[in-house]
């Protein structure tokens, strides 16, 4: 229906000349191609390589769906400026984790442990400091001393590069961000490393990507526009066009009246009123077809 009211492909606003249309129309060549294999039974083909294409059948909605345009749009152009935060986002993770490898390496390991058993005081353990910090009870015969992998099974320390910028992108996603900071705290005391990661959450979680959604607000914004003035120039180009044809028809009505009626008994089979029907016919049917196709047209529009 789509192509008969715009067009298959060689004039403006044809169907094709729209890439979501482009999209729609692969998905359905290549859905009827794998059918068709199907049915004939083809022998020596993989047709499962096509039928894993209907995984893209659901992209057909945004054909139809101009606000989901918008919004796809939006998020394509706004790849570039991502790239160029999440280069950022790199950059502070980069910057924490190698402060935290400097402050806290190593310090997530000492836990309380039975003094005569040698095994670990509690079911969930957490770091332990001879000096400052969380302190193991003497008086129940617990021990602060090494021999613990860490929180996480010690994937969250700061031991190395590596995870010390998985610790530090875990905190700055806000996922379970207090967790680690109550750990270190634990670890080494609480005086100033609150100072470290509240820096981070301000810097990293608040500001940086937060970014995040005022670029992609910004290129909604815009994408929204275009689309609006995309809309309010179709539709002047669709009232200068009725207009015109308009004309065409006065015009038309116009030439018509000029042509001589018949006499009573009847023109000659030769005579120019006679000749010109034929042409008549023709450019009314012109007009009654070109009227219903842009009656279709804007059935398929809304």
């Amino acid at each position: 229906m789509k192509i008969i009211a715009y067009g298959f492909l060689l004039h403006p606003g044809a169907y094709l000349r729209n890439r979501w249309n482009m999209l729609d129309f692969v998905i359905v060549v290549i859905g009827l191609f794998s059918t068709v294999l199907s049915v004939l039974d083809q022998k020596g083909f993989d047709v499962k390589a096509l039928r894993a294409f209907r995984v893209l059948r659901p992209l057909r909605l945004v054909s139809g769906v101009p606000s989901l345009q918008v919004v796809l749009n939006s998020i394509l152009r706004a790849m570039v400026p991502l790239l160029h935060i999440a280069l950022l986002v790199i950059f502070v993770i980069i910057i924490y984790a190698i402060v935290g490898l400097e402050l806290f390496a190593g310090k997530m390991h000492m836990t309380c442990f039975h003094n005569r058993t040698d095994e670990m005081a509690f079911d969930d353990p957490h770091p332990c400091n001879l000096d400052k910090g969380y302190k193991c009870n003497s008086s129940e015969n617990l021990v602060c001393k090494k021999g613990w992998t860490g929180p996480n099974d010690g994937i969250t320390n700061f031991d190395n590069f590596g995870l010390a910028m998985l610790t530090v992108f875990q905190c700055v996603t806000m996922e379970g961000w207090t967790t680690v900071m109550y750990n270190i705290n634990d670890a080494v005391g609480n005086m100033w490393p609150w100072i470290y990661f509240v820096s981070l959450i301000i810097i990293g979680s608040f500001f940086v990507l937060n970014l995040v959604l005022g670029v992609l607000s910004g290129e909604f914004s815009k994408e929204r526009e275009k689309a609006k003035a995309r809309g309010d120039f179709q539709k002047l180009r669709e009232k200068q066009q009725i207009e015109e044809d308009l004309r065409g028809y006065l015009d038309w009505i116009t030439q018509a009246e000029d042509i001589e009626p018949e006499t009573e008994d009847g023109d000659d089979e030769d005579s120019p009123g006679r000749q010109r029907k034929p042409f008549v016919y023709y450019i009314l049917f012109f007009l009654f077809f070109n009227q219903k196709r842009k009656k279709r047209k804007e059935i398929v529009a809304s």
